[in-house]
């Protein structure tokens, strides 16, 4: 039997809309390092428009 990961919004690991949680759970990766990329990422860069994409992944990413 074969399992395919397939990207979902994390339950456990949610903050506001579980975005974060989900792409570090998919990934393997920290749950905390993802949203501190994410937040240095949205600060440090101008051009990332970080609420804009949060939101849009929000509505995109399917709730597990």
């Amino acid at each position: 039997m074969s399992m395919t990961k397939s990207l979902t919004r994390s339950r456990h690991n949610k903050m506001i809309a579980g975005v974060c949680g989900g792409l570090a759970e998919y990934f393997g990766w920290d749950p905390t390092l993802v949203r501190v990329g994410y937040v240095l990422a949205s600060v440090l860069f101008a051009g990332f428009p970080g609420l804009l994409v949060y939101i849009i992944l929000a509505l995109v990413i399917p709730q597990r």
